[in-house]
C-alpha cells in the first residue's frame, strides 16, 4: 500500500513574496501603458494631466513603458 504524502496547502512565504512582486510589476507595467495611451489621445498637456488625474495614473509611469506606441 503506498504511503500518503503530506499535501502542503499553504504556500511558503517565499512563494507569496514572489507572487506579490510579480503582481506589483505587472500593475506598474499596465499603469505605464495606460498613461501612454491617455497621453496619446489627449488634446494638450492640460487635458492629459486632468485625464491622468481622473484615472489615478502617474505621468512619470508612462515614461517607463518602453517600446510601446499608443497609436
Amino acid at each position: 500500500m503506498p504511503q500518503d504524502r503530506p499535501i502542503d496547502l499553504v504556500p511558503s512565504p517565499g512563494e507569496f513574496a514572489e507572487a506579490r512582486a510579480a503582481e506589483k510589476a505587472e500593475n506598474a507595467r499596465k499603469s505605464a501603458i495606460a498613461a501612454r495611451t491617455v497621453a496619446g489621445y489627449a488634446h494638450d498637456a492640460a487635458d492629459c494631466q486632468s485625464l491622468l488625474a481622473m484615472l489615478g495614473l502617474d505621468a512619470q509611469a508612462g515614461k517607463h513603458a518602453k517600446g510601446f506606441d499608443s497609436r
